[in-house]
């Protein structure tokens, strides 16, 4: 077996978890996986896997070497599927990465129609509020500014508008919230994953930026959601996530003349020379859908 297949091989292993699951999968006999991974090790001089009775675990090499490998065995399997998908239906599995939020209030809605177009394709969804890799993923729906380095195509979907909300009751009690001073007494939530976000910019009449302060913040901007609610103080959110909220009347919108800093709501994909058949149908399907009236304005553009 040469080096390349000995790779996808490996990768196969780990993604497995032991040396009978990976045989099973593949088709070949336990000991044949064992001596083939033996022989890397010996090629490599480097040992890659710890044998347990409960299966393989990483070494710090094979850690660093399994996600060169994964990439060739996902390159290989790209090609497989671009020339079985040459001429037909889109097919096989669609590995999608979003946030939480996202993907609860935008995504997720949106797939039973797309799949329903798309019967030969599953979705396989990866959630996280941090940067993705790119490797391990067909597309990730992000915003431009957790946009990184390298070879990406970014497709714009819908604008990334961040509005002050809070609970009616929690204004009640602690409000007026009607100019940029008034929120230097307001307890402010906070999200931990991008700072950037924090960063309201709230300017009082004296032109000196409004000190801000709370007692609470989440990685996620979901948990965020749920806190306002519960009326524990008062965010800045996406208009996607809270604009039902808003028009059903549980959270109030403040400082609507505040100019915040948008941003964009994008699919990112690995810029490859060949395109995935499901990876080019699904984009485009996110760039009809969000383009066309982005779910959380529908309700204003029909008014």
């Amino acid at each position: 077996m040469d080096l390349s297949a000995q790779m996808i091989l490996f990768a196969h292993v780990v993604d497995a978890g032991s040396f009978s699951e990976a045989a099973r999968r593949a088709g070949h006999a336990h000991s044949a996986v064992s001596k083939q991974m033996g022989a890397l090790e010996d090629r490599l001089g480097v040992r890659l896997l710890t044998r347990g009775q409960g299966g393989v675990s990483l070494t710090e090499a094979g850690a660093a070497f399994y996600h060169r490998c994964a990439d060739v065995a996902a390159r290989v399997a790209e090609a497989e599927a671009s020339l079985g998908e040459h001429g037909a239906a889109p097919r096989g599995t669609l590995r999608v990465a979003a946030t939480v939020a996202l993907a609860k209030a935008q995504l997720i809605p949106r797939l039973p129609a797309f799949l329903a177009q798309y019967p030969d394709l599953r979705v396989a969804l990866e959630l996280g509020d941090r940067p993705v890799d790119l490797g391990a993923v067909d597309v990730a729906l992000s915003f431009t500014e957790q946009i990184g380095d390298g070879d990406v195509i970014v497709r714009r979907l819908a604008r990334n508008r961040r509005i002050i909300i809070a609970a009616p009751s929690y204004v009640a009690a602690n409000g007026p919230f009607e100019r940029p001073e008034d929120f230097a007494r307001a307890n402010v939530l906070r999200l931990m994953s991008l700072q950037q976000w924090n960063d309201w910019g709230l300017k009082g009449a004296d032109g000196g930026v409004v000190p801000l302060r709370g007692n609470f913040e989440a990685s996620s901007a979901d948990a965020l959601r749920h806190a306002v609610l519960a009326g524990l103080g008062v965010a800045r959110l996406p208009e996607y996530l809270i604009g039902d909220d808003i028009r059903a009347g549980r959270l109030a919108h403040l400082l609507p003349d505040y100019a915040s800093e948008d941003t964009d709501i994008v699919a990112l994909y690995a810029d490859r020379r060949h395109l995935l058949p499901r990876v080019r149908v699904f984009v485009d399907f996110l760039v009809e859908t969000f383009g066309a009236a982005p779910l959380w304005r529908q309700a204003d553009a029909g008014a």
